[in-house]
């Protein structure tokens, strides 16, 4: 059981293993370079602004939020192992970096969001097209393609039942 939370824990610490080259696992992904509390200031990056969010697809943003969210949690417990140790928090903050976080993933949702609006208005613009249509034929009103949560169009039954092929019907001579 270990083994498979490990292989799939692995996949996510990318930054460490560009950074370090070295491989960690279960407890010790918490904690950068293997130590408890962090004994020089690590050079971080800034925010991902939203214009740039908007350009990447929606499994580079599912990544990304994993990325950042293990960010959060090896600060967070960087944040306890300090109080738990007794130590100022003027001496050990990581301010700066929670606050990158939070902002890339706020801004994460923002954009998830405005596609998931965008979306919706779409599927709003084709209900109207298809009953601005059906008045100007002048047929009756008809359902739209695809409901909610189908992925295809559904066949009708009848056109699933098998058609006899030539080798099955009998032809007199």
């Amino acid at each position: 059981m270990f083994g498979q939370f490990t292989a799939f824990t692995r996949q996510f610490s990318t930054r460490r293993l560009a950074q370090s080259g070295l491989i960690t696992r279960g407890f010790e992904e918490f904690f950068e370079a293997g130590q408890r509390l962090p004994t020089k200031k690590i050079p971080t990056g800034r925010a991902w602004e939203a214009s740039e969010l908007r350009q990447k697809s929606w499994e580079d943003l599912h990544k990304l939020w994993y990325v950042v969210l293990k960010e959060r949690n090896i600060l967070a417990s960087q944040a306890e192992e300090a109080k738990r140790l007794g130590i100022s928090s003027q001496f050990f903050t990581n301010k700066g970096r929670m606050v990158k976080c939070k902002k890339t993933m706020a801004r994460i949702k923002t954009v998830l969001n405005e596609r998931r609006l965008a979306w919706e208005k779409a599927q709003q613009t084709i209900i109207q097209q298809q009953k601005k249509n059906t008045k100007i034929i002048g047929a009756e009103e008809t359902k739209p393609l695809l409901k909610d949560g189908e992925s295809a169009l559904q066949v009708p039954e009848l056109m699933t039942t098998s058609i006899p092929t030539a080798s099955t019907t009998t032809t007199a001579v």
